[in-house]
């Protein structure tokens, strides 16, 4: 125990050093609560010691604040106790303005881990596939809208979608956007211009599943930092402007285990093994129970319809943006390998709840030994209703109140996730609802489109 205490002290106060030399004064750390909203705590750097090991005090209900301010208590959430936000000193990041950053997770008072912590979690499954066997690795897509500072639409030339009309018009936006992100160790894989006017899509690169949700909690202050250098706004609301495009948040994973990839080089439909073959068998079969992590706000439901490359259809196929799970296949053009992408995920979710769901769903499919569902090789909208029941292949709900039923009975969710987690997410999305039910669609979407901005 001395040892590892030492060492502790050791990283820590190197990291001190570190950080000291590179001109920071204070110290951010954040977590993502079920409401999908992040929240933070600050320190000065000679307190970096205190906030990695012993914590800063946060009250239980920081897991069920909501998206307007409010609070959505449950039976065993309660302004009662306290508990430590604790800093990962392993994920500092160094922000601009003499700022740094660093991934937090929630803990009792007695140093356990709390049950409704959603990095904990997600480290808890990563653990399981390791002891099962299996290693993961996770690529995530963040797409937002600029909007003024108000959270009004901009005005702007003609808007191409996918164009170079776009990176153009907003050139010296983007070049700050990708000269922070690599000052801050984040390699941008490639950013584009999308379907709606002034949204924008990025790629980061695959890794570890609890890195790679951390790097997607960086990478949204980082916008938030040069969209107001910009005197704009990031919206990662999934639906900012009704009658448009929404955003989503796709979530990409790899699996091998013993060195070999799960979803190349075996005898299934385009290299599938059998395990990766059970693994998007659990996918598919359990999405409708999780897809309150994944869809469960208020604006989701909208963004999720035919027609729009959100996946709503409960199927898989090659390259198929119509299908909730989208496979890729291995070659030169995709030098990360075959993997898997859900699509239906939004910038609403909480990203290591929606990465902790989507890999106990294929962990489980794996343990179980699913069947690989038939691929659906066409879009599905094209199919007759009776071509579709043929091929098992439905609509998921677009209905919020549907969604978040089903979660809150899914005896699966709570068996893989646990009740902490699912009464918290079913609490804030039940207030949402609730608040919500007098707003027209576009009442709804101005009043929440900066909601899940940082």
């Amino acid at each position: 125990m001395t040892e590892i205490a030492s060492a502790d002290e050791s990283a820590v106060a190197k990291a001190q050093r570190e950080l000291e030399a590179a001109g920071v004064r204070t110290v951010i750390g954040t977590v993502v609560n079920a409401s999908g909203i992040t929240l933070a705590k600050s320190v000065p750097l000679a307190r970096l010691k205190a906030f990695h090991q012993s914590g800063m005090g946060a009250a239980p209900v920081w897991h069920v604040f909501t998206i307007d301010g409010g609070i959505a208590f449950t039976d065993s959430i309660t302004p009662v106790g306290d508990m430590r936000l604790k800093i990962d000193i392993g994920g500092l990041r160094v922000l601009q303005g003499g700022r740094a950053w660093a991934p937090g997770s929630l803990f009792e008072q007695d140093g356990a881990a709390s049950p409704a912590c959603a990095r904990g979690l997600l480290a808890d499954v990563d653990g399981s596939l390791d002891e099962a066997g299996y290693q993961a690795l996770v690529g995530h897509e963040l797409e937002f809208f600029l909007v003024a500072p108000d959270g009004s639409a901009l005005e702007t030339a003609p808007w191409v979608p996918y164009g170079a009309t776009g990176l153009l018009d907003r050139s010296e936006f983007l070049d700050d956007l990708l000269s922070v992100l690599n000052h801050t160790g984040i390699p941008m894989e490639q950013i584009h211009a999308e379907y709606g006017r002034n949204q924008f899509e990025f790629s980061l690169p695959p890794a570890s599943p609890v890195q790679a949700a951390d790097t997607v909690v960086v990478a949204k202050i980082i916008v938030g930092i040069v969209a107001r250098a910009h005197s704009m706004q990031a919206s990662f609301s999934p639906l900012p402007f009704p009658g448009t495009v929404g955003s989503g948040a796709h979530q990409h994973f790899s699996l091998h285990k013993n060195g070999l990839p799960l979803f190349s080089g075996g005898s299934g439909p385009h290299g599938i093994r059998p395990e990766g073959g059970a693994a998007i068998g659990g996918i598919i079969a359990g999405l409708p129970d999780i897809q309150g992590f994944l869809t469960g706000s208020i604006l989701s439901g909208s963004r999720l319809a035919p027609g729009t490359w959100s996946g709503a259809y409960l199927c898989w196929g090659l390259e198929n943006r119509e299908a909730s799970v989208r496979f890729l296949n291995e070659g030169n053009s995709n030098p990360h390998g075959a993997n898997v992408e859900v699509k239906i995920v939004d910038p609403s979710a909480n990203v290591y709840l929606a990465s902790a769901s989507i890999l106990a769903l294929a962990l489980d499919g794996m343990r179980t030994g699913r069947s690989l569902p038939a691929e659906v090789p066409g879009d599905p909208g094209r199919l007759s209703e009776d071509e579709r029941d043929r091929a098992n292949v439905r609509l998921l709900s677009g209905s919020p109140t549907a969604i978040i039923d089903t979660l809150d009975k899914s005896r699966l969710a709570r068996g893989l996730l646990g009740d902490a987690i699912v009464d918290a997410t079913v609490a804030v999305r039940r207030y949402e609802q609730r608040i919500s039910a007098d707003l027209s669609p576009g009442e709804l979407a101005e009043r929440f489109r900066l909601s899940w901005s940082i």
